[in-house]
């Protein structure tokens, strides 16, 4: 199954994207999934709520909504463009936005359930033995929910691959700047004798959609093995 050029840049373009959109909810997503499984505040709920809302909300109000606040003549927009000369609506960094935002709840879900799953008594005998916060958290906080970290920056790069709905409404369909693999797809779906062509991209999707999920899987289960281990003796190390 050889790829066409058209059909290789998509394919690049895509992969820029994920990996982009993924980067760019890593360290946000943590935060925030720490947050939600660690602290009690109130509107609590509604946080939640908004971290879910791109999972049930069309595609495409995301995508608009993003195009009236970052567009040039946004509010956001019109000032990053006045004050940065940057620019996200109709490039491909907005393909990164787009993605990230429909792609942030994958990347939170995951994470917080891991952070809830430790075990609070070895977090507290690290500040009780003179760790910051700063120390537990790395030290180890993360390293135990690093399985669901992994799955979360997978499930977040797979939905990032897929996004088609917010991208086309804030970024549009441009060929070599934001037409990414679904775009891609779409467009051969609207030309004569694009069928072929339209088949082989939706295959190379589910290939490296499945592939996520299992490469996921396997290196959860062995980070979920090795920190089980690792967490077994520091249990002994406290009693």
């Amino acid at each position: 199954m050889s790829l066409t050029p058209a059909e290789w840049q998509a394919l690049q373009l895509s992969a820029r994207v994920a990996l982009c959109a993924t980067l760019l909810c890593l360290p946000a997503g943590v935060a925030l999934a720490w947050v939600l499984a660690r602290r009690r505040f109130p509107g609590k709920f509604m946080v939640e709520a908004l971290v879910q809302l791109p999972m049930v909300l069309p595609p495409v109000v995301p995508g608009y909504l993003l195009l009236w606040l970052l567009g040039t003549q946004g509010a956001v927009g019109s000032w990053l463009y006045a004050k940065f000369g940057i620019v996200l609506a109709f490039t491909w960094k907005g393909a990164v936005v787009a993605s990230a935002v429909m792609a942030f709840p994958l990347m939170v879900q995951p994470v917080r359930l891991a952070f809830r799953q430790i075990d609070q008594r070895l977090e507290q005998a690290a500040s009780t033995l003179g760790a910051s916060p700063w120390q537990v958290f790395f030290s180890i906080s993360l390293p135990l929910a690093m399985p669901g970290v992994i799955a979360g920056s997978l499930l977040c790069f797979s939905r990032s691959l897929g996004e088609f709905g917010a991208t086309m409404a804030f970024v549009g369909n441009i060929p070599g700047e934001t037409r990414t693999l679904p775009l891609a797809i779409y467009s051969f779906t609207h030309v004569p004798d694009g069928e072929s062509a339209a088949m082989r991209l939706s295959l190379l999707s589910i290939a490296l959609a499945l592939t996520a999920l299992l490469v996921s899987h396997f290196i959860t289960r062995r980070a979920e093995r090795a920190l089980g281990l690792h967490a077994m003796e520091d249990r002994r190390a406290v009693l």
